[in-house]
């Protein structure tokens, strides 16, 4: 049985795929998250017989129960791109998300387990031009792990989301992992058109004739300037953008949905529902972007689980990476 711990949990995207990947073979002894409303979801979905520890600073490593398999989404604003990129000198709230990776080795230096396993965005990999990856993987090295890495792309796994992510895997050095490589891409290819509601979806997710009509103009002013920002309408049949947090996520992933009958607001809007049929993803159709099973509870409102889902993983490309890391586990007994 191996045993895990999931830091910086969020809504358990990788926990789910390493599940999927090991089966039963797999139980998680210890979760992190300080934020309450992922605990809340996560806890809607994982049936754990101990409590979620909140901030990771304040957990003394020795009350961490042994594990074998480190997993950890670790912050990645302060290396996204879409943020000011301070890396290790970035801060928020009192928290210095960036050196929050060092709470990870702090943890994994007193118990040692067999594997580390890190996500994060892309911008990682050339942040101050590669020196703060440089610094992780010299970091992990000095623990004693012999360190993967690798970008992969959530749509060559099946689901249709242009989502690039940095996937870091440390082995122990007592653990021979010279045969692990990352996976290949699969030849399952997807569109949005696969992963939207069966049903008719509510009129709130359509959008106004004004807020549309802001966008417009946002954009033109955008464009007027040589910029490239504003909302996109994606084809059923072509992929998403990558979906993050915040209004942007959503406004560079609208549709064309024509099955909308009944045009009377349902919310507060100003002006009336736009008769073009652009509407919004419901934060179910954002949880099959990122691969989660419909079987995956989504109890809180939505402007709590677009966070959620935005900063989530894909699940695919997780158990894809679990499965491999599998193999080299069970060569090495």
């Amino acid at each position: 049985m191996i045993k895990s711990i999931d830091l910086f949990a969020g809504i358990g995207g990788i926990r789910l795929g390493f599940d999927k990947a090991f089966g039963k073979n797999i139980t998680t002894v210890f979760v992190s998250e300080w934020d309450l409303h992922a605990q809340k979801t996560y806890k809607a979905n994982f049936n754990d017989h101990f409590d979620i520890a909140g901030d990771i600073t304040k957990i003394n490593e020795k009350e961490v129960p042994e594990f074998d398999v480190c997993l950890a989404g670790f912050p990645c604003q302060a290396f996204s791109l879409a943020g000011q990129r301070k890396g290790f000198d970035d801060d928020y709230k009192g928290i210095s998300r960036g050196t929050l990776f060092f709470d990870i080795l702090r943890i994994c230096s007193y118990h040692k387990p067999k594997v580390i396993f890190c996500e994060n965005v892309k911008g990682l990999l050339n942040h101050d031009r590669g020196k703060t990856l440089k610094i992780i993987i010299g970091a992990l090295r000095q623990l004693g792990y012999r360190v993967h890495y690798q970008v992969l792309n959530s749509k060559d796994f099946g689901v249709p989301q242009n989502r690039e992510r940095i996937y870091i895997v440390a082995f122990r050095n007592d653990i021979d992992s010279s045969n692990f490589k990352f996976p290949l891409p699969i030849n399952t290819k997807t569109s949005i058109r696969d992963i939207i509601e069966t049903d008719t979806v509510s009129a709130k997710y359509y959008l106004s004739t004004r807020y549309l009509d802001t966008l417009r103009k946002h954009r033109t002013r955008h464009e007027s300037k040589g910029n490239g920002f504003g909302y996109e309408i994606r084809s059923l049949d072509s992929i998403a953008g990558a979906i993050v947090c915040g209004g942007m996520g959503r406004e560079r992933n609208l549709i064309v949905d024509e099955r909308l009958t009944d045009f009377l607001p349902v919310t507060h809007i100003k002006g009336e529902i736009n008769r073009e049929y652009i509407r919004k993803m419901t934060p179910r159709e954002w949880a099959r972007l990122q691969g989660f099973p419909d079987t995956y509870e989504l109890p809180l409102a939505d402007v709590h689980l677009y966070k959620q889902l935005g900063n989530s993983v894909s699940v695919p490309v997780v158990s894809t990476i679990a499965e491999k890391i599998k193999w080299v586990l069970d060569d090495n007994r």
